[in-house]
């Protein structure tokens, strides 16, 4: 149950961010919406740290330092890739970065480099994954056709 609600909580942070992102206007400068609420991310961050504040922070940082440099990089794509898509194609495609980060994080992450179990089920589902991403393949196209 505590999986669940992880995943919805972030999930529900996800759709407050493509939410926000959607509903702004599009700029010519693509970093300056991402900056801002970063910097607002960064002061809830920071809030969060301080109360939580434990005198082996340093050490902690000082061995985990390439972690936390490999998460930030992922970050800034994460929160470019997610401008991009939204701000040019749409919410509705956020589908097709779900399946893809069921391939690089799932697959890629959890099962080769790191090793976790899977078993049928799970191909299973990777298999029903792909034939969303078909489907809603098929019905843009659909879509693309009835409007063109």
């Amino acid at each position: 149950m505590k999986v669940f609600l992880f995943a919805l909580l972030a999930a529900m942070g996800n759709a407050l961010f493509v939410y926000g992102q959607r509903g702004s206007q599009i700029s010519a400068n693509p970093f300056q919406f991402i900056l801002s609420a970063l910097v607002i991310c960064t002061i809830l961050f920071l809030v969060c740290s301080l109360a939580n504040k434990s005198p082996l922070d340093v050490d902690y940082l000082m061995k985990n330092l390439r972690f936390i440099l490999i998460s930030g990089v992922g970050f800034f794509l994460t929160f470019i890739g997610f401008y991009w898509l939204y701000s040019q194609h749409g919410a509705a495609n956020y589908i097709i970065y779900a399946l893809l980060s069921i391939f690089t994080t799932s697959i890629g992450v959890g099962i080769i480099i790191f090793r976790e179990p899977f078993n049928q089920y799970h191909v299973i589902a990777g298999l029903l994954a792909v034939a969303a991403i078909l489907s809603y393949g098929l019905g843009q196209h659909k879509l693309t056709t009835l409007s063109g």
